[in-house]
């Protein structure tokens, strides 16, 4: 029998370190040039939710970080070092 896939694992209400913690380096609107690490982005809204979700301005390398057991662990402070450490091991 196949193995079932894993569960999608949801973000965690006002925890925002995947639009922190690291950079992004693709345009989007009012950053021509992306956003440096550790900057929160400025489309984040009072409850650190994305204003840019679902719009075609929303870079795509947002929406290839998927929620994960890995990444975000149990805390937004878990999440936020994780992408600190990959934002690091993967910068030029």
């Amino acid at each position: 029998m196949p193995a079932s896939p894993a569960p999608t694992l949801a973000c965690r209400p006002g925890c925002a370190a995947c639009c922190i913690a690291p950079s992004i380096s693709s345009p989007m609107p009012g950053l021509p040039n992306g956003k440096p690490a550790g900057m929160p982005c400025p489309h984040l809204d009072e409850a650190l939710r994305c204003r840019l979700f679902g719009l075609p301005e929303r870079p795509k390398v947002c929406g290839s970080l998927p929620p994960s057991r890995e990444m975000c662990g149990d805390t937004r402070e878990h999440a936020i070092h994780f992408l600190e450490r990959l934002e690091q091991a993967t910068s030029p």
